[in-house]
């Protein structure tokens, strides 16, 4: 009998070996960028001098930078940032410098700079009583300038509709002011698999390299920065970026524009609005004139910069802001 030569074991496929070398090697790649991240991040935050101080509220603490502007201060001056902004007090840096004669308070909300990100639903409601109890424990003389950027708006007009007597002013830095596309918007940034994306990309270190590459990135435009600043800055965009606070304050942004569109500011507040003209999306000054049109000393200033007004046009801001609280406040 003839043996018959057994077949020849057959190779792998090669195109889906070299698939699988190929995912091998991108997943080592991502496990050593997580591991670099973490480690750097771990060093930055161990070598950094955390800016201001930290003010208990019910929720957790906030973190407050406050520029008493040499004792000689009239008026107090409460900033609040934009959306996402990572390091407030910082990105209001050339601002705080050209106000130097007022009492100048940077209230990092919960998930901003140096502040708690406490489990807490970023409602309209809460972010305004949690601003009014940081205040109240600092105290803030009353009634004090309310200056907020962009998404602040919202908070702005809240807070001065329920706090009234605590308010003697309102300015606007291209502040946001609910419409319909706000209100009935998708704003959820988390998909239905529950996956936060912005975290991840934070997290697996592509957000560092990439700032590390293109500093433009997240670094603010103008040269009324140091170079400190910036680079705390940039840091601090890794830090924060996507956190679950934000996160949570962005999915409302929906929401909180349902509760404050009937709202206007009283008739006997003075309101101050910057507008940018220099983004994607122009100003409207009648959108704003319809918000204010009730109120009896508000003025609208359009300026050519971008939407982070006070990145490139601080000077120009102060001086308007100085001229219009002397004619309109006590």
């Amino acid at each position: 009998m003839t043996a018959t030569a057994s077949a020849p074991a057959k190779a792998p496929h090669r195109p889906f070996r070299r698939l699988g070398v190929a995912a091998a090697v991108v997943a080592g790649l991502l496990l050593t960028s997580v591991a670099a991240n973490l480690a750097l991040e771990q060093a930055e935050r161990s070598a950094a001098v955390p800016y201001g101080q930290r003010v208990q509220t019910s929720p957790g603490a906030l973190n407050v930078v406050r520029t008493p502007g040499n004792g000689r201060a009239r008026q107090s001056i409460v900033l609040l940032s934009g959306l996402g902004t990572p390091a407030p007090a910082l990105d209001f840096a050339p601002l705080i410098r050209e106000l130097a004669n007022y009492d100048v308070v940077v209230v990092e909300g919960f998930g901003y700079g140096y502040s708690d990100q406490p489990p807490v639903e970023r409602t309209v409601e809460n972010i305004t009583a949690e601003l009014h109890e940081a205040l109240a424990k600092l105290d803030v003389p009353r009634p004090y300038v309310l200056a907020g950027h962009s998404i602040a708006g919202f908070y702005t007009l809240a807070f001065a509709n329920r706090y009234r007597n605590d308010v003697s002013a309102v300015i606007g830095i291209d502040p946001t002011v609910p419409t319909t596309q706000t209100i009935h918007a998708d704003q959820t940034t988390v998909p239905a698999d529950g996956i936060n994306w912005q975290r991840l990309i934070a997290t697996s270190g592509l957000l560092r390299w990439a700032t590390m590459l293109v500093p433009s990135l997240v670094e603010p435009d103008g040269t009324a920065y140091t170079p400190r600043e910036r680079d705390q800055m940039r840091r601090m965009t890794n830090w924060n970026f996507g956190n679950p606070s934000v996160l949570d304050e962005t999915n409302r942004i929906a929401d909180n524009a349902r509760k404050v569109q009937t709202l206007r500011y009283p008739e006997d507040l003075p309101v101050l609005t910057f507008l940018a003209s220099a983004k994607e999306s122009p100003p409207d000054p009648a959108r704003h004139e319809t918000l204010l049109h009730n109120v009896r000393h508000h003025e609208i200033l359009t300026l050519p910069g971008g939407h982070y007004l006070h990145w490139t046009h601080a000077p120009a801001m102060a001086t308007k802001i100085k001229a219009f609280l002397n004619t309109n406040t006590p």
